[in-house]
């Protein structure tokens, strides 16, 4: 299917106050969908992020990722209350990532800026939430993963809790600050009222983990372990080694034990007391993966993959980032994109991850300098090159 390029979020403007991934990279989600954002950051210093590594010529590539398709100003928010407040009363959404509290010294809490712009959706997403035991610590990914159970399910049985190579608590966070976002849209449009939306990454963990948790909420007896690659809803399932790597593939259901059974030649297993229900399955599960390990361990990955998708089971590589990249499949789907930034040149990065028939999104430019579009922006909420150039020699910009 070809996807036009359009932008369903368009008059829409938002001020993007965040800092790292999470609040960041869901701006730059609106963005691509064709809102105007604008980063808002501290004069001289600026996103945190802009230091992290990945780099290229000395400017991070991690932060142009989470903040391009953005316009950007520098803005000292302790200093310039008379500015920040004439950009709220035009915006229409705000998001920010600080500690709960801070905006709140700052005099930009939920309750002061609706005050100023009724209309105003205010999207705040912190470690722990904005109310609660744990409001007031400080939140990363790393925290999230471990008191949400995650890394509590990841693993080898007989290894140490692991936390998810990726930042997957900062990215969830991320989309459900835009859940909550186009929702809250869709409100005002029928009501006229804004309202704030409270994204924390201990949340948006705890509901990723909603598989495995059901286990335990479903008597309150069985506390989830780890499994190594197993799957809690049945078996066999997980990550087999072949000759030359690794081939993942899921047997869930009595049609599917039928079929692998079959594939791998051992119909006899059926009959075997320890293998005939999925029940029984999942409880002798790693017995039943060395039985699954011997079938694939003298086979190429491509063989073991084929011979299940042949019959109709879902199967699959594990992909380094190399072959991940190089995959046509991904390729087709276009999941990498090129953004030129004005000092580096052009810079590869990941696209988002949904696809629309009519206005689906796209990178729409690179991550903005510190304060590369202070003047642009100014001016475009009223303010004069005079009142500017007060605010440069008083460093509110």
């Amino acid at each position: 299917m070809n996807y036009t390029k359009g932008s369903a979020l368009e008059g829409i403007k938002v001020l993007d106050l965040g800092r790292v991934i999470a609040a960041p990279f869901a701006a730059a989600i609106l963005a691509d969908m064709g809102a105007e954002v604008i980063k808002v950051e501290q004069p001289g210093t600026g996103d945190n992020a802009r230091d992290n590594l990945p780099t290229k010529e000395g400017e991070s590539t991690y932060f142009m990722n989470f903040n391009r398709s953005k316009k950007g100003i520098t803005l000292d928010l302790k200093k310039g209350k008379e500015i920040f407040y004439k950009m709220v009363e035009q915006a229409d959404i705000i998001l920010e990532n600080f500690r709960p509290g801070v905006m709140e010294k700052l005099g930009y809490n939920y309750e002061e800026l609706k005050k100023i712009n009724p209309k105003i959706i205010y999207a705040a997403v912190s470690g722990f939430g904005q109310y609660g035991p744990y409001k007031n610590r400080a939140g990363y990914d790393p925290l999230a993963q471990a008191m949400s159970g995650i890394m509590s399910v990841t693993g080898t049985p007989d290894g140490t809790p692991v936390r998810a190579g990726a930042s997957i608590a900062d990215i969830l966070a991320g989309q459900n600050a835009v859940i909550g976002i186009l929702a809250a849209l869709h409100h005002r449009e029928q009501t006229g009222e804004g309202q704030m939306i409270d994204v924390a990454l201990l949340d948006s963990a705890i509901v990723s983990l909603a598989s495995v948790s059901q286990v335990y909420l479903t008597d309150h007896h069985n506390v989830p372990e780890r499994r190594g690659n197993g799957y809690v809803a049945g078996a066999p399932g997980g990550a087999y080694k072949c000759l030359d790597g690794y081939a993942v593939f899921l047997a869930l259901g009595e049609k599917a034990w039928i079929k692998i059974t079959e594939i791998m030649n051992k119909e006899h297993l059926r009959d075997d007391d320890k293998f005939k229900s999925n029940v029984d399955r999942v409880a002798n599960y790693k017995e039943l993966d060395e039985i699954v390990s011997e079938w694939t361990a003298d086979k190429k990955v491509d063989e073991v993959v084929q011979l299940l998708l042949n019959s109709g089971l879902p199967a699959g590589p594990i992909l380094d980032m190399d072959q991940v990249y190089n995959d046509p499949h991904v390729q087709e789907r276009e999941m990498f994109t090129t953004i030129h930034h004005p000092i580096v040149g052009d810079v590869e990065i990941t696209n988002q991850g949904f696809k629309m028939s009519k206005t689906s999104p796209y990178v729409r430019g690179s991550s903005p300098l510190l304060g590369e579009h202070t003047l642009e922006v100014l001016k475009e909420f009223g303010f004069t090159s005079g009142e500017i150039d007060l605010f440069r020699e008083n460093g509110i910009i």
